[in-house]
């Protein structure tokens, strides 16, 4: 008689805040499957619905607290992880019929709290069965977390509360990852964590040996390593870095740009550029010679892309402070720029700080500066019209009624979710998600770019 194998209960997912969170979702439910989980698409098929929080920012709080209160109106089998999580005794004030609280990274915290709520029945045949990772990204890109937590002590920031101090993944296990990415289809590495320049550090950049020989914890022997990587079409993949902290060693992985083994892309967090707002900041890497270094690397590599935010409102910004601000990005010509106003986070120094900003004086300046940088981008892409640049293809539209079919793309001057779009005409029905095509720049708005495929 044959043995009858019991549905697997169903694991719901809301993932909210950074991509190193949804990095934190994919383990998750990569181990909820492997232990006989299924996932769930929406909260009614759902045994236990998992919420990972965000809490950042007070907004991002009450985002978060909304997301928990809609999982539990939907489906009543809550269990809350995340960065929200520190803050336990909030979240069963309002919601006490949460089915458990972790906080961030505790993955198996995470993962016993779902066996107790939903136990799932585990046989000898399922248990075969090998299971590849799970990806809330699309197939073609994916994230690359190397650390968790930060050595800063940033004003304005609880990062370090949150998800505590520097501590890097070993070198080994991060590029095996990379390479079983890339293996299964991944087109784009983006490398993320709080201080990728850091990477290292808290382990005295320790030597591990990879592919017959030894490789530092270090951002720059990480970069080469990832530079050598080959699809199995033999291309070579798109590593974008992000976070990273302009550090002087960040000055070697300029030229792997150069060569195309690396993405011509640094995203990098300078936040602000008035030294007395960068002081109550209590930023890091302060230093006078970024134009200097800016020149330097735009002339190794003339398509390097740099993307940052500035924050504005901080706690004792002056006008001649924001104006400070205004003038170092005219002169800084930074390819991608994003702004936030300033936003007072329980537990951060910064609230202690006087002088606040007016709200009504925050927008104000908000809106300049994305003015600034509104017409920088324009200029910048308008320059792009004529070129004929590398595109990966994020999604194919369906044809039109005259079969004309389109596509969304980026450039590699583009991360995804937080840069522009390239968006293209006439594609060929056998463009897919995922292909790399060079593309023929046709026009230029403030943030996006519009071409077709170069013949």
């Amino acid at each position: 008689m044959a043995q009858e194998i019991a549905p697997s209960p169903k694991v719901g997912m809301v993932s909210l805040g950074c991509p190193k969170a949804l990095v934190d979702s994919e383990r998750i439910l990569t181990k909820l499957r492997a232990d006989g989980y299924s996932m769930s698409a929406d909260y009614e098929g759902a045994d236990v619905v998992l919420v990972n929080t965000c809490g950042f920012l007070d907004s991002a709080k009450e985002e978060s607290l909304d997301a928990i209160g809609e999982a539990i109106a939907e489906n009543g089998r809550v269990i809350v992880t995340g960065c929200m999580g520190n803050e336990a005794e909030l979240i069963r004030a309002k919601y006490p019929d949460v089915l458990a609280v972790t906080g961030a990274h505790q993955y198996e915290q995470v993962v016993e709290a779902v066996h107790e709520a939903a136990p799932a029945a585990r046989g000898p045949f399922v248990d075969l069965i090998p299971q590849p990772d799970i990806k809330l990204t699309p197939r073609h890109y994916s994230y690359l977390k190397i650390s968790e937590g930060c050595n800063h002590s940033c004003a304005f920031c609880i990062i370090p509360d949150l998800r505590g101090k520097l501590a890097s993944r070993r070198i080994d296990a991060v590029l095996r990852e990379a390479e079983k990415l890339v293996a299964a289809g991944t087109k784009e590495l983006l490398v993320i964590s709080q201080d990728t320049s850091a990477y290292g550090v808290d382990v005295r950049h320790e030597e591990r040996m990879w592919k017959g020989h030894p490789v530092r914890t270090h951002m720059t022997d990480l970069a080469r390593e990832l530079g050598k990587l080959r699809t199995p079409q033999n291309e070579v993949p798109w590593v974008r870095l992000h976070y990273v902290y302009p550090y002087p060693h960040v000055d070697a992985v300029i030229p792997l740009m150069a060569e195309g083994l690396l993405t011509p892309y640094l995203d990098i967090p300078f936040q602000h550029a008035s030294p007395s707002v960068l002081r109550a900041m209590k930023r890091p890497a302060n230093e006078a010679k970024v134009f200097d270094r800016l020149k330097s690397w735009r002339e190794i590599c003339p398509d390097i892309a740099v993307r940052s935010s500035f924050v504005v409102g901080f706690p004792g910004e002056t006008e001649d402070d924001f104006k400070y601000l205004l003038d170092w990005l005219e002169e800084a010509q930074l390819d991608r720029v994003g702004g936030f106003r300033f936003e007072p986070v329980e537990g951060a120094q910064a609230n202690a700080l006087p002088n606040p900003v007016p709200e009504e004086v925050k927008e104000e300046r908000y809106a300049r500066l994305m003015e600034v940088t509104e017409r920088i981008s324009a200029a910048k892409l308008a320059a792009k019209v004529g070129r004929t640049i590398p595109v990966i293809i994020d999604e194919v539209g369906e044809p039109d009624e005259d079969g004309d079919i389109g596509a969304t793309g980026r450039s590699q001057a583009d991360a995804p979710e937080i840069d522009g779009n390239v968006f293209l005409r006439d594609v060929p029905e056998t463009a897919s998600q995922g292909d790399i095509v060079n593309v023929t720049v046709e026009d230029a708005d403030a943030h996006d770019l519009f071409g077709v495929i170069a013949p």
